[in-house]
């Protein structure tokens, strides 16, 4: 009892495990209408299920949901399963519940995408898994463009806007110790302890200079005139201008 995990009433300690030789033998059962083959074919993959729903357990998902929507995935392989094709029923099955259960989360995002702009993105997939099938390779988007006859942009418009948002606090690597979240791998360029440091040690800089000079960098650097239009208002040469500005810009590095 201390082990029994319970999934939409499935106690999944107790899942059977089929062998391939018993799996190939109910799927020929099943295409002879021998519906108890289909049902002992589910019950006995849930596992498949179980082992994609390791990979959204840090959505905040409810995990009965999710093992439903997986299930229809499973039941759609099962159903869709060629037997003469040289693959193990799991090859086949795992992509089609992981998808099933992208979809899922897809349409109960709160971030809300225009039906036809999902729409255009699942034919985008459908059209993506044929070519994987033909090409033998992950086709590029271009490709699966050309499949549609639509602009690339277009077709990779609408697959950005299906995409899964991604939580800061998801970790993407731990070996033991502290986890490192994506948190940890995005840099702020505009706000970094870098940036204001240096902000600090120009303002520190600048009050070192004099008035005419303070007013000289202030002028060319954050008003964006140049040294004429500097000259003309201070009532001094351009040169002199250029003088004073090299002056004080070596001043600054001193601080920066």
């Amino acid at each position: 009892m201390l082990n029994k995990v319970e999934i939409c009433g499935v106690n999944t300690a107790k899942l059977p495990v089929l062998s391939n030789e018993k799996t190939m033998d109910l799927f020929r059962r099943m295409q002879q209408g021998d519906t108890e083959a289909r049902e002992e074919l589910i019950s006995g993959n849930l596992r498949l299920v179980l082992s994609v729903l390791q990979r959204f357990n840090n959505r905040g998902e409810n995990a009965d949901d999710l093992f439903q929507v997986g299930c229809i995935g499973l039941i759609k392989s099962i159903d869709n399963f060629d037997l003469s094709q040289n693959v193990r029923l799991s090859t086949y099955a795992v992509p089609m519940i992981i998808g099933e259960i992208r979809r899922y989360l897809r349409d109960n995002n709160a971030i809300r995408v225009s039906r036809s702009l999902r729409d255009l993105a699942y034919k985008a997939m459908q059209a993506r898994d044929a070519l994987v099938n033909s090409l033998g390779r992950e086709p590029k988007v271009e490709e699966i463009a050309a499949k549609l006859d639509l602009p690339t942009a277009e077709v990779l418009f609408a697959l950005d806007a299906i995409a899964d948002p991604v939580s800061l606090y998801e970790p993407i690597y731990n070996d033991g110790g502290d986890p490192i979240y994506v948190m940890d791998q995005v840099r702020d360029e505009k706000n970094s302890d870098r940036v204001w440091t240096e902000a600090f040690n120009i303002k520190e800089g600048l009050s070192k200079l004099g008035e005419r000079e303070k007013k000289i960098i202030n002028l060319r650097f954050f008003v964006g005139k140049t040294q004429m239009e500097v000259a003309e208002e201070i009532g001094i040469s351009q040169a002199q201008v250029s003088r004073l500005e090299k002056g004080a810009l070596l001043q600054l590095r001193k601080y920066v």
